[in-house]
């Protein structure tokens, strides 16, 4: 397993994703039983939010850690823009809180850019911050000008993390806001590696192909081993069963040559200018 640390935390590079988990009676065990494959083979981070499944995927979570050792994990919870005032942001914690039988979370993020004052939902997450109830905080969907106002507002050293889409296909944060979070010390978790939130995938071109049968892996493996080159992205792809997640972990290991990415460049092109930030 890959790590990266992050304001001396220790993370897989390999996180859990959970969107879609959880709202599937017929599917409950497959997926707790995928989760405590992947914990249990060296992943220490699970990405939830109260958006998915409206709790449900959250309590899923909850059952799946709940005889595990809560130090040993990093968990990572959302909360809508419409709760990002400090007074809603308290209560839709204390709800995540309970559906994942804890009573902290290692980091809590703003799911979208919100329409109340930045400024306020900061110090509404200061404030989670110094009661104990969050050790860390952070945003999603956030573009490198939102992120500069973000550190203007809360100071550097401030911010832990920024998570957006990212994979193979949607490249476009490389040309400047993942060159501006790790000058600034903010990790970059990257969701939808293999493009799959919206109902689409990437494209599978020549290179990608070659990559994976040479390799004698899956394209979705190299997908998932690309995310992790620089062991700067922390990716969190979903895995509803025990046999995808021993696939991921697989891929997590894969590590492809100057060479081949070279030709994965060369079919899927690197920014040259800025991108509108792109989201599922």
């Amino acid at each position: 397993m890959k790590y990266m640390t992050v304001k001396g935390e220790k993370l897989s590079q390999l996180g859990l994703g959970t969107w879609g988990m959880g709202e599937k009676a017929s599917k409950r065990e497959e997926e707790i039983a995928a989760l405590r494959c992947g914990l249990s083979s060296g992943v220490n981070v699970i990405d939830t939010a109260e958006m998915y499944g409206e709790g449900q995927a959250e309590s899923l979570v909850g059952e799946a850690i709940k005889d595990l050792d809560r130090s040993q994990l990093f968990l990572i919870s959302k909360f809508y823009p419409w709760h990002a005032s400090p007074r809603e942001q308290k209560k839709s914690l204390a709800a995540s809180l309970k559906r994942l039988g804890t009573d902290y979370l290692d980091l809590y993020l703003l799911h979208w850019k919100s329409d109340y004052p930045l400024a306020e939902t900061v110090k509404g997450l200061q404030d989670l911050q110094a009661a104990g109830l969050i050790r860390h905080w952070g945003v999603s969907n956030f573009d490198t000008a939102d992120m500069q106002e973000l550190v203007d507002i809360a100071g550097e050293g401030a911010v832990f993390a920024n998570e957006d889409l990212y994979n193979l296909d949607k490249r476009g944060v490389e040309y400047d806001l993942l060159p501006w979070q790790k000058q600034h010390g903010i990790a970059f978790i990257g969701y939808s590696p293999f493009n799959s939130g919206n109902g689409q995938s990437i494209p599978v071109k020549a290179s990608l192909k070659q990559i994976a049968d040479k390799r004698g892996v899956s394209v979705h493996q190299v997908l998932l081993a690309w995310t992790m080159r620089t062991g700067q992205v922390l990716t969190i792809p979903k895995a509803s069963s025990v046999d995808h997640m021993r696939a991921n972990l697989a891929a997590a290991d894969l590590v492809l040559t100057a060479g081949e990415l070279a030709a994965l460049d060369r079919d899927y092109l690197p920014p040259k200018s800025k991108q509108p930030l792109e989201s599922i």
